[in-house]
């Protein structure tokens, strides 16, 4: 059952299981483990309740738009074939091209406009070419990550402040949760 008491959640999103505070946009309390579509820094997501936020006054990291559709889920089964085929044809050329590369995961944004390929180390700048051509190939904007540094600094230094090299308050969805971090790309 859904009630309206609780605004604010912890929810987690992403492949990596990033967890931040979500307000929901319709005041709806959520349940915890229920799946929720977010807005965030990145753009549409597919986050996890995890619990009501009790901290009142602090930032929030995003909003949540609604509970997943069914609807939503067959969409999200789409987006996991094309996840996972971006995937396999980034292994084989990878291997193609003899590039000592691990290829940890892929994810694609629930808006399929976004596509984040996972690797761990240091990514190449034949590696970033290879991973723009799929990009295309999928029609999506890639982001690469290097794993380990995604873990230790988020998207980057300053990331979610005014201070972070994102796109800043130009950007509409920065805007409204105070600066990704991330660097607009077009495509």
């Amino acid at each position: 059952m859904i009630s309206t008491i609780h605004r604010t959640h912890l929810v987690r999103v992403g492949a990596v299981g990033q967890i931040g505070r979500f307000v929901s946009v319709d005041a709806v309390a959520y349940r915890r483990g229920m799946r929720v579509v977010c807005r965030t820094s990145r753009g549409l997501e597919v986050g996890e309740i995890l619990s009501p936020a009790t901290e009142k006054g602090q930032d929030t990291d995003g909003s949540i738009l609604r509970g997943m559709t069914q609807q939503d889920e067959m969409l999200l089964a789409r987006l996991e074939k094309n996840k996972q085929e971006a995937m396999s044809a980034c292994t084989a050329q990878l291997a193609q091209r003899n590039l000592d590369a691990t290829l940890i995961d892929v994810e694609q944004l629930f808006d399929g406009q976004s596509l984040f390929f996972y690797f761990l180390g240091e990514v190449s700048p034949e590696i970033e070419r290879l991973t723009e051509g799929l990009a295309e190939t999928y029609d999506a904007k890639v982001r690469i990550r290097e794993f380990a540094k995604l873990l230790d600094e988020g998207c980057g230094p300053g990331c979610g402040t005014d201070e972070g090299p994102g796109c800043g308050s130009s950007c509409s969805t920065c805007s409204l949760v105070g600066g990704c971090g991330v660097k607009k790309t077009k495509g």
